[in-house]
């Protein structure tokens, strides 16, 4: 019978997307010859108390995966899946690590790069949709933002990458700059419509864009670095026809003052994977 892991000792603190040995998303990540029950998984994600911590069992030739926020599982979570790259790396060797989510099959590559490592996921299957109006003009009330805000270049959507989140972009960076909700309201507002997070960003290039991801549905009122927003963002821009060149690049955390760098890179065969990149980092504090 599984009980409570002495922390210190099983759970690896990483963080996702760094810029060098600065920012990135903190992800804990534990490996396990067999799972615990999943209360137990819950309550060490909650006494990490990083927006996510990825749990993983070596299974056949690959790894079965779950991912807990500190108050719910979540389908899916891309910085978590670059820790736990970086994590099997250090333990494993450089290589390709094929992941079994609780919906998809994926893999995450990762090497060994002095006190970093890169790691690379690829996620799963993108689909998008429009926003419908209501849902539209509640989560501009929730944010304080008015349709004028609003880019149209990218219409606001639903958009999935293995897990849903609503897309809508800015005019301006300094309107991006002031996000601002009460976490309540949004963990509510998130759960009733099934969204992971909302993802604000600002397209300052067609490739370079500015994120900001409220994450209320697992407690967090902002994520320094979210895959999974950057995956779902990278498929709706292919599916609307945006000039991307293969590839954008998302920088997010910067008003958290934890700056964090993803890359996403994709076909343009529609619904394909995309591939989310970037450095990871150690953390040594307790």
């Amino acid at each position: 019978m599984h009980t409570d892991v002495r922390l210190a000792d099983r759970v690896q603190r990483i963080a996702a997307f760094s810029v060098g040995n600065q920012g990135g998303n903190p992800a804990g990540v534990v490996i396990y010859d067999v799972f615990p029950d999943d209360v137990v998984m819950q309550r060490i994600a909650a006494q990490v108390g990083y927006s996510e911590t990825a749990f993983a069992v070596e299974s056949g030739n690959g790894w079965r995966v779950r991912y807990f926020s500190p108050e719910s599982e979540v389908p899916f979570c891309g910085h978590a899946t670059i820790a736990l790259g970086a994590a099997l790396a250090r333990e494993k060797g450089d290589g390709i690590f094929a992941l079994t989510t609780n919906n998809a099959d994926i893999t995450v590559e990762a090497q060994q790069a002095g006190d970093l490592i890169r790691a690379a996921l690829q996620s799963p299957a993108t689909r998008s949709s429009g926003m419908e109006t209501d849902l539209q003009a509640e989560v501009l009330a929730l944010f304080g933002y008015s349709a004028n805000d609003l880019d149209m270049r990218i219409p606001p959507a639903r958009a999935n990458a293995g897990a849903d989140h609503l897309i809508l972009a800015l005019k301006t960076r300094e309107q991006l700059s002031a996000m601002e909700y009460d976490l309540a309201a949004g963990r509510e507002f998130m759960k009733r419509f099934g969204v992971t997070t909302v993802a604000w960003m600002h397209a300052e290039t067609s490739t370079r864009f500015h994120s900001r991801n409220a994450f209320a549905s697992g407690g967090i009122y902002e994520d320094p670095a979210t895959g999974a927003a950057a995956a779902a963002l990278a498929g709706y821009l292919r599916d609307i026809g945006w000039a991307h060149n293969g590839g954008i690049d998302i920088l997010q955390g910067q008003d958290m003052g934890r700056p964090s760098h993803l890359r996403a890179e994709f076909s343009f065969v529609p619904g394909s994977s995309v591939r989310v990149s970037g450095t990871a980092r150690m953390i040594t504090e307790k």
